[in-house]
């Protein structure tokens, strides 16, 4: 009797091969953050205005079209340049994904979409204003480094897929091992490097020590907020606006930091005698306090882009008239050290009964920094496009028929005074009320001239007229309250002002662009029992 066995069978479990395209994706992200990395280090060492970052951020905040700059500053205010930095990181990290895949799939494409990318970024650091000799070197070299890294990591990636799909499971757990550590190691050197080197660069750039050791000369006049002028109600603006409350709208992604011992005004163009300033020139003709209230363009109807500061400075009247405007003049092209560009009606700035100065304190202390320090630029009654340029470094005499300024190209007036406007403080949208006594308070401002009455009608009421807080002068904005007896329910409360000549504050609806929002606030107010 024979038996017969039959062989075992042995099943074997298929070996799963990994997907290439994420740890593509993965290689493509590394080799920017290296082009990153190493272009930040060497702005800090050659070109601190060089970051390709910063540089791409601030191009597409000039190229962006007028309605989108307004919706990113209703959605995020003065959050706005970190949405947009953030927006730009996120885009660079897809295109650097995107760029690994294509090395992977196709030899030396995704290179050559980086190298596209340090090129665009090159073009967007050397046509800054201000782009030193040196400016082309940090982008260059990073875009060279980001290049040697996405070749190299693909090529470890592709020889561990390869193991991977002979079934050379040993080689194949040595080549992850190396792609891994490679792409491990370069990524946390990027980190350190690029975060370290945009810290020391921001550090050594800082001018803080020479802002708090600047000692500016007292003011030979000053301004007196009188008693009645602030009125402390919950919820109600201050008359005098806190540095830290102050609204920024800018176009700068970071805050310059200019030191006011190199400091230099120049002012040239249709002059006489073209004249340049440094710091000490300035302060050192005298300084006095005026209390000005600003308004940014972009301010909604009851919004909130407005404040009112007392500012030390000089007048440009008297600056402009060492440099001798010629006749056929009538506007200047004012120019901030980031090349930020405004244009101001000259008659504004030579007026002797409109006090247009060069700002170099606010509220008793230097200019922070986000407020333009060490000069800005101060005139009442213009919008701040037009007027208040920060860090300001040259005035251009010039015609509004020859040059145009920042915005004027991106849908906004070359001439832009500021539209009277009164806004409601108290009760807030949103924040109920008990019913009974009920203080309805707010702001009002009517440059140059004045606020002589502000009126509310409820319900569509009658317009009864309000109680005015005392003026600090008539470029200031006033507080105003009305004393109401609510019912419950809900009420619309509606405010309007009219100036010292009699001019009623404009009814009709209009947006922000080309020249200012106007309209009566209308506000919804619900009151409980």
């Amino acid at each position: 009797m024979t038996t017969d066995t039959a062989a075992p069978i042995t099943q074997t479990k298929p070996t799963r091969r990994p997907h290439a395209w994420p740890w593509a994706a993965l290689a493509g992200i590394v080799a920017a953050a290296a082009l990153l990395a190493v272009a930040e280090m060497f702005a800090a060492l050659v070109a601190r205005s060089a970051s390709p970052v910063l540089a791409v951020g601030s191009f597409i905040v000039d190229i962006v079209p007028r309605p989108l700059k307004e919706l990113a500053i209703t959605l995020f205010g003065e959050s706005d340049k970190i949405a947009l930095l953030v927006g730009v990181g996120l885009g660079a990290a897809v295109a650097a994904a995107v760029a690994g895949v294509l090395e992977y799939r196709f030899r030396f494409v995704g290179a050559v979409l980086l190298l596209i990318g340090g090129v665009l970024a090159t073009a967007a650091i050397l046509t800054r204003a201000g782009a030193g000799a040196l400016a082309w070197l940090p982008p260059v070299l990073g875009t060279v480094a980001g290049i040697v890294v996405l070749v190299f990591a693909v090529e470890r990636l592709k020889h561990w897929m390869d193991a991977a799909r002979a079934g050379d499971l040993e080689t194949a757990g040595v080549d992850r091992r190396r792609f891994l550590v490679f792409t491990g190691v370069t990524a946390l050197g990027a980190v350190v490097v690029g975060v370290g080197s945009r810290i020391w660069n921001a550090t050594t750039a800082s001018v803080a020590a020479a802002r708090d050791a600047l000692r500016l000369p007292a003011p030979r006049t000053t301004v007196t907020v009188p008693d009645g002028a602030n009125w402390e109600i919950p919820g109600l603006s201050p008359i005098i606006t806190p540095n830290s409350d102050f609204y920024r709208v800018d176009t700068a992604l970071t805050v310059p930091n200019v030191d006011p011992t190199t400091w230099r005004l120049q002012i040239d163009g249709m002059v006489d005698t073209p004249i340049e300033l440094s710091f000490d020139d300035l302060v050192g003709r005298g300084l006095d306090e005026y209390g000005v209230t600003l308004t940014c363009v972009s301010n909604e109807v009851g919004g909130n882009l407005v404040g009112n500061a007392i500012w030390t400075g000089v007048p440009i009247r008297d600056i402009l008239r060492m440099a001798g405007p010629q006749a056929d003049a009538d506007m200047v092209l004012s120019e901030s050290v980031d090349g930020y560009t405004a244009s101001t009606p000259l008659s504004a700035l030579v007026d002797d009964n409109l006090d247009a100065i060069f700002a170099v304190a606010m509220n008793g202390e230097p200019l922070p920094f986000e407020h333009g320090f060490p000069v800005r630029m101060v005139v009442p009654g213009l919008y701040g496009y037009v007027s208040a340029t920060k860090w300001v470094t040259k005035l251009t005499v010039t015609r509004f028929d020859k040059d145009e300024a920042y915005w004027t190209p991106r849908g906004y007036s070359a001439e832009a005074p500021i539209k009277m406007s009164s806004r409601v403080d108290t009760p807030k949208i949103g924040s109920p009320v008990t019913a009974g006594a009920v203080t309805i308070a707010g702001m009002a401002w009517a440059q140059p001239v004045g606020v002589q009455k502000v009126e509310v009608s409820i319900d569509n009421g009658e317009w009864q007229e309000t109680q005015l807080s005392t003026p600090i002068n008539d470029q200031s904005w006033v507080q105003w309250k009305f004393d109401w007896t609510a019912e419950a329910g809900t009420h619309y409360i509606a405010v309007r002002a009219t100036d010292k000549q009699g001019n009623l504050q404009i009814q009709d609806q209009a947006p922000i662009a080309p020249d200012g929002s106007s309209g009566w606030q209308r506000t919804l107010v619900t009151v409980t029992s």
